[in-house]
């Protein structure tokens, strides 16, 4: 099935746009909601306050099905479970693998199992995973005693594992470069991302590679990786056994993708390095203060980064700079209530209600 690139189908999902460059045949069940397809925001608040002649896009995987970039590879890791006749998958989840996991199981009538570490989990997220229906059990430890787990229990029992280290994930998740190489009409200069479990940028640059050898873009981008400063391993070239973050989606100290990681920095000519809390909480604001882009924590942080890498004059001017922002804000609803103050509740006054605002 061919599909026309410059006018994308919103009524099929990635498997089936992009079959020719996946792992699946006739034989493969399909098991979609529609996932990607997501949008490329052209950034006007950014590249002014930088003060620079750049084209920044955010690319919007908040507006996943599931409010994530990880529906992209579930899609493909749940149908393949599906083709090699699955009956449960299971996940290690610091949030947004279990909400994708357990809304794809739910899709197709799959039993679904998801390990989350205790109380380091967005509400927004657990919620979903609860609400698909999925069996949810919280341990004492880290996302990465939740993915040992995981892996322990999947070797012995007759359930898919569907975290990063399953590859079909990371075919899945291949798919957003493809996206923005077609709108753009070729790969951008630049490709900053944040850096967690490591397989989306494992994933963009494979896609990246793949979609250039294909004939479809001429250049390559580098790829920027950031990392939570209290959870940055690959910076720190050794594990952190106590990650800790506000950005949870990011928090973890013991990459399954550390390898791709670093291939994709090395072999693109570009890095990885970390940010701050700080770093991170400005720029969440700031995008959604200033260019109406609501994302999750964890998706500032690769903003933060282009900002620390601007002023320090990394960038060429009149290139593009592709920002990946891996969820919706309101996967966390605590942390995006967390800076203003209390709303007041007064009488429908108007005289009271328009000093409350300032008119004058």
């Amino acid at each position: 099935m061919k599909i026309s690139r410059k006018v994308l189908d919103r009524r099929i999902g990635i498997v089936e746009r992009y079959q020719e460059y996946l792992p699946v045949t006739s034989k493969t069940p399909v098991v979609s909601l529609n996932e990607g397809n997501t949008p490329l925001i052209l950034s006007e608040a950014l590249p002014e306050f930088l003060k620079l002649r750049l084209k920044i896009y955010y690319k919007f995987e908040g507006l996943n099905p599931t409010g994530s970039f990880k529906d992209r590879g579930m899609t493909l890791a749940v149908s393949k479970a599906m083709e090699e006749g699955g009956r449960a998958i299971m996940c290690a989840s610091t949030g947004n693998t279990s909400a994708s996991a357990a809304a794809y199981a739910s899709r197709c009538g799959l039993k679904c199992f998801v390990i989350v570490p205790e109380g380091q989990i967005a509400k927004g997220k657990l919620l979903q995973a609860f609400r698909y229906g999925s069996k949810v059990i919280s341990i004492r430890g880290n996302f990465d005693d939740a993915l040992k787990l995981g892996q322990a229990i999947t070797q012995k029992y007759p359930i898919k594992l569907v975290n990063s280290v399953n590859p079909f994930r990371i075919e899945g998740q291949k798919t957003a470069s493809f996206e923005i190489i077609d709108e753009l009409g070729d790969a951008p200069e630049y490709h900053a991302i944040p850096v967690g479990n490591a397989g989306n940028i494992t994933a963009y640059w494979k896609g990246y590679k793949e979609y250039q050898q294909a004939g479809k873009s001429e250049i390559l981008p580098r790829m920027l990786g950031f990392q939570a400063a209290g959870a940055a391993p690959i910076v720190e070239g050794k594990p952190v056994a106590n990650p800790k973050t506000i950005a949870t989606a990011i928090k973890i100290g013991n990459p399954a993708s550390w390898q791709g990681a670093v291939n994709a920095r090395d072999e693109s000519g570009g890095l990885i390095e970390a940010v701050t809390d700080e770093e991170i909480s400005w720029a969440y604001r700031f995008i959604a203060e200033k260019d109406g882009v609501f994302a999750e924590p964890a998706s500032a942080a690769a903003v933060a980064g282009v900002v620390k890498l601007a002023k320090r004059n990394y960038f060429q001017e009149n290139t593009r700079i592709v920002v990946t922002l891996t969820g919706s804000g309101l996967k966390d609803p605590d942390y995006a209530l967390s800076f203003d103050d209390k709303m007041e509740c007064v009488d429908p006054d108007v005289d009271h209600i328009v000093e409350l605002i300032g008119v004058k």
